[in-house]
């Protein structure tokens, strides 16, 4: 393979859920670049056969330097310390998870991956574990030490990024600070820069409040935080539209002059992006010093090793990925 070729690690998740599923259906597909799979070989083994699925060889010295052949795949072994049922995770594998997401988070910051992609994980069996764990994008942030990273789910032709993730929504309006919105737009307007190839991006934002507040009638976040922060940053060069109101921004008129939006909370953003491309968008964390995509689903355990789950959101994890890495600035 070229020197110049991707080579992306791929985390197969929580073992009892659909990640192992996903990742060997990568042996019917091919991609401009080198994937190694982190995974227990018996569990890919157990699970293939459990899927029918031909596999005629395992690669595991991801040395060598090689485009995989048909029926082959190459993976990164590690071992599962208590066996797998499908759709019955336990917390006794809660170790194997984070092993691999600290596998690819090592290899990525040696320069052995050009970057990772993540497939899902069940937060609540870590946390049954007795290990603090809100999410991927979270313990990323932590491992890497990263001061401020952006959550961004992507289509095809759709990008929504957030200002706040994973929280209840009673606490969103006070996490909403105008340094905090400040940091945020900073990080996407880099990266989509860095790695997007945009050199001027224009970022739609939302209020927070209905009707983005309605002057100050419907709360005074939008005149008191968004509206300075925006300004503030318009004066520095960026291209920021807003703060509009969130149900009529996701329109044709606003969204063909966007290259993302910026959303202030988890359920504001993203039930319209995955309405529009549910199972074939990428969840891709921004602020990171790597590359870092990942699926826009969960575990779906009832679909565990029934061979019905869709894989159309790994590829779009793993084709951005790629993107990513051959934009990279």
């Amino acid at each position: 393979m070229s020197a110049r070729t991707p080579r992306l690690i791929i985390t197969s998740g929580e073992p009892a859920g659909i990640g192992p599923d996903l990742c060997i259906s990568l042996i019917n597909h091919s991609f401009p670049a080198e994937l190694v799979v982190a995974i227990d070989p018996n569990l890919f083994a157990e699970r293939a056969a459990q899927l029918n699925y031909p596999i005629t060889k395992l690669i595991t010295n991801i040395a060598i330097n090689e485009p995989p052949t048909p029926g082959a795949l190459k993976i990164l072994p590690l071992k599962t310390p208590h066996p797998v049922v499908p759709g019955q995770p336990t917390p006794d594998n809660a170790s194997y998870i984070l092993e691999q997401l600290n596998t690819a988070i090592s290899g990525c910051q040696q320069g052995i991956f050009s970057g990772m992609v993540t497939a899902p994980i069940n937060k609540s069996i870590i946390n049954e574990a007795g290990i603090a764990f809100s999410g991927h994008t979270e313990y990323l942030a932590q491992q890497t030490l990263s001061q401020q990273v952006v959550m961004m789910l992507a289509t095809k032709d759709m990008k929504v990024a957030l200002v706040t993730t994973h929280h209840p929504l009673r606490q969103v309006a006070n996490l909403i600070t105008p340094a905090l919105l400040e940091q945020v737009i900073r990080t996407l307007n880099k990266d989509l820069t860095r790695y997007f190839g945009l050199q001027k991006p224009t970022i739609l934002v939302c209020g927070l409040n209905p009707h983005a507040g309605e002057n100050g009638y419907l709360g005074r976040e939008e005149l008191d935080i968004i509206n300075p922060t925006l300004n503030k940053l318009k004066k520095e060069g960026l291209t920021l539209v807003g703060p509009l109101p969130a149900d009529t921004l996701f329109t044709p008129k606003h969204l063909k002059t966007a290259d993302v939006v910026l959303a202030m909370y988890h359920d504001q953003g993203l039930p319209v992006l995955k309405f529009h491309g549910f199972g074939k968008a990428a969840n891709i964390t921004l602020g990171l010093p790597i590359i870092r995509t990942s699926v826009d689903h969960g575990t779906a355990l009832d679909l565990a090793g029934s061979g019905k789950a869709s894989s159309g959101s790994l590829m779009t994890a793993i084709e951005y990925a790629i993107y990513m890495t051959q934009n990279k600035q």
